[in-house]
């Protein structure tokens, strides 16, 4: 069944609903007339301070994070061929991480506000040119083999990194970072990553015809004129631009670049092309939704997102095993 106009509006309209719901949604609820009053209000009233400085660049963020992340799976899946890949198949997020990490783990974000993203964005970086260079000239299977290397070695780092905090509250703001959170999220970290990821998703999305061509095999792509290491090229490229500088500011958010390419093929068929744009915004739209539900869900401390995607991804990924267990030969 292939009705991809259809899905495309529908997860437009849905994105939209849910944005707005972010905007009044929270610890302090405002009334929907509030938040659009606070629009045409100066940001001298309280309701336009918590619409305008807290949650609409909090909102921001999840849907340009949700959409890279979800266009990001969906390229991988395709270039890979396998639908079980991910954004963190490369060693991107997790090199990102590592960045972080570094920063707090070395007291540069109390010198420097911005000091933790950007070491994300350069351990983002880092890491890829690592995985490009351990894996050039061997294929996707090599490049593949390599991102798992350099994601087990940036997570061991990271261990490490908390094995040897100098002090308790440095391994506590390790921790936290790590879970993953949109909380506390400025416009500054809205203007720093959006030039990264539009460009990141840009680069991927100019792929996709060469993704549709792999579809046949790689053979079969090179004889259709597809230049296969310059496409590996800007899918790692757009990949590290893209979900690095995702992570470099949210932390780990897990499962929404696998879950999202999946919940909107069986609507738009099986082309890679005919994936991206709706798996956009279905990255989108989790992950904004995830926000909000870890708003209203109350243990005490307000949920991290990257343990709310977690504990819903992790048995859709169980499911997805068995379902590939039924119907491989």
């Amino acid at each position: 069944m292939k009705s991809g106009p259809l899905v495309i509006l529908v997860l437009t309209l849905l994105l939209v609903l849910l944005f707005f719901i972010s905007l009044f949604s929270g610890r302090v609820w405002l009334p929907p007339g509030d938040v659009l009053r606070s629009f045409a209000s100066g940001n001298d009233e309280l309701a336009a301070i918590i619409v305008h400085e807290l949650r609409l660049p909090r909102a921001v963020l999840a849907v340009l994070v949700g959409a890279s992340l979800g266009v990001a799976g969906a390229v991988l899946q395709g270039f890979t061929r396998n639908p079980l890949a991910e954004p963190g198949l490369l060693g991107v997020a997790t090199g990102a991480s590592l960045g972080a990490v570094i920063s707090i783990y070395f007291g540069f974000t109390s010198v420097f506000a911005l000091a933790t993203p950007l070491a994300g964005l350069l351990g983002a970086l880092a890491a890829t040119a690592l995985t490009f260079a351990l894996g050039w000239g061997g294929g996707s299977l090599a490049l593949i083999l390599a991102g798992v290397a350099v994601s087990g070695l940036t997570a061991a780092l990271i261990s490490l990194s908390l094995n040897l905090a100098p002090n308790a509250n440095a391994a506590y703001e390790i921790m936290t970072w790590i879970m993953g959170s949109l909380a506390d999220r400025s416009w500054d970290h809205v203007w720093l990553v959006t030039p990264f990821i539009v460009v990141g998703v840009i680069a991927m999305a100019s792929t996709a015809r060469a993704l549709d061509a792999l579809s046949l095999g790689e053979t079969q792509a090179q004889s259709l004129g597809i230049h296969l290491t310059r496409t590996r090229l800007i899918i790692l490229l757009g990949t590290a631009t893209a979900v690095g500088a995702a992570t470099s500011v949210t932390g780990a958010i897990g499962f929404i670049g696998l879950v999202a390419p999946h919940l909107i093929r069986p609507w738009v068929g099986h082309q890679p092309s005919r994936i991206l744009l709706p798996a956009a915004l279905a990255g989108a739209v989790l992950l904004l939704g995830a926000d909000i539900a870890t708003r209203l869900i109350r243990f005490g401390p307000e949920l991290k997102l990257g343990v709310f995607t977690s504990l819903l991804g992790t048995p859709f990924f169980f499911w997805l095993v068995v379902k590939l267990r039924k119907t491989s030969p």
